[in-house]
């Protein structure tokens, strides 16, 4: 799959995503380290545009609205998962039902919407089984962005960083 997305599919990802890019609560992820140093407002913009790509590249007929308004709310739990609290210690297990709840208060996602969110930590969580095949494209790019996320975009010796991750302009 390619890496990048030209112009037009950029401004058709952000289009999408517009009415949820300047709300003050979606913006509150920018406060929340997701892996390294990757926030969790650039890690769920960067599943959108991976979404965008693997449905692209891979030519299937999905929601792309309702996948990528999952893809950008997947991680919508607005807290710091790092902070030692008793309730962020099963973080993995259940974030995804809390930014499924988020989403459904906040912005009123149909069921649809929800259960991809509910379902994109598959395999973590066994019984949250991705339903669609919207489901499946978001499970996956979760599961690329995170591991490019943990593993290249970390900082490196001597207090030296990668460049931080592109955040396209709404």
């Amino acid at each position: 799959m390619t890496e990048m997305l030209d112009e037009k599919e950029r401004r058709t990802v952000l289009g999408i995503l517009a009415p949820y890019l300047h709300d003050p609560r979606v913006l509150r992820m920018k406060k929340y380290i997701q892996h390294g140093r990757i926030t969790t407002y650039e890690h769920s913009l960067a599943v959108a545009f991976k979404c965008f790509e693997i449905v692209r590249d891979l030519r299937l007929r999905v929601d792309l609205h309702a996948l990528l308004v999952a893809a950008l709310l997947h991680d919508f739990y607005l807290y710091d998962w790092h902070e030692k609290d008793a309730s962020h210690k099963w973080h993995g297990y259940h974030h995804a039902e809390r930014a499924r709840d988020n989403a459904a208060r906040y912005f009123g996602v149909s069921d649809e919407v929800g259960g991809m969110i509910y379902s994109h930590m598959w395999p973590l969580n066994l019984t949250h089984t991705p339903k669609s095949k919207e489901a499946w494209v978001l499970t996956l790019a979760d599961k690329l962005c995170s591991a490019k996320e943990t593993l290249f975009l970390r900082k490196t010796r001597k207090g030296k960083q990668d460049p931080p991750p592109e955040e396209p302009e709404p």
